[in-house]
């Protein structure tokens, strides 16, 4: 955990050491706030997603939160032999950014995952429960925001964003010993061994969203 958080404060501090040298220019949507909702999230996982963002010239900082969410790489690999389903009540952290130009930014993203394992098709409460644990990811991304009505002499329509974004978000620790845990499966009838989920794109750490919101003060 020591080496997380010291990874975490050499990374801002790069940034804002690298962030002095190129202050020169002013990027357009600085010093504004950004409020962006997932569609990933609803279309795919049948939950919901919002962060809210806020830049300075070179930097961007955000907050995220992603609720209800259920991962479809559930229905494959060992989650299906188990006949067991995945489910998140929510995904959440922060990030830390440099913003390269007004529109494409890097970021650094701690964040921490909350699992439930269920069986298929039974109602998921707490007396149903196999298994919750945590996990915590430390990973980055790039994020492309794009304003297409930057250039409107309304101020209002100035702000409508979109963000698409890819990020990769490896798990580096979990609520769990040796990341896994073991149950009795009273569909196999055997002792099963699971290991801890990861967070994106068929049970990996690869990530692809697009999100729809609105800056506020125009460009």
């Amino acid at each position: 955990m020591k080496k997380i958080f010291l990874s975490i404060a050499l990374l801002a501090l790069t940034i804002q050491c690298f962030a002095q040298k190129k202050t020169k220019k002013e990027l357009l949507y600085s010093y504004k706030l950004s409020i962006v909702a997932g569609l990933i999230q609803p279309i795919a996982l049948k939950g919901g997603n919002i962060e809210v963002n806020y830049t300075t010239n070179r930097m961007i900082f955000d907050y995220s939160h992603g609720f209800n969410l259920n991962p479809p790489s559930a229905s494959g690999g060992e989650y299906k032999s188990q006949n067991v389903d995945l489910y998140l009540p929510f995904s959440t952290g922060f990030g830390i950014g440099y913003r390269f130009t007004s529109n494409l930014d890097v970021r650094f993203e701690p964040k921490l995952h909350s699992w439930e394992v269920y069986y298929k098709d039974e109602p998921q409460n707490i007396n149903n429960r196999i298994k919750d644990y945590k996990t915590f990811t430390l990973g980055a991304g790039v994020y492309y925001r794009y304003f297409p009505f930057r250039n409107s002499q309304k101020k209002i329509l100035q702000g409508i964003t979109t963000a698409t974004s890819l990020r990769y978000w490896p798990n580096v620790g979990s609520s769990l010993s040796d990341d896994s845990f073991s149950y009795h499966n009273k569909t196999t009838q055997k002792t099963e061994n699971q290991k801890v989920a990861n967070v994106g794109i068929d049970n990996s750490p690869l990530i692809f969203n697009i999100s729809v919101g609105y800056t506020f003060g125009g460009k």
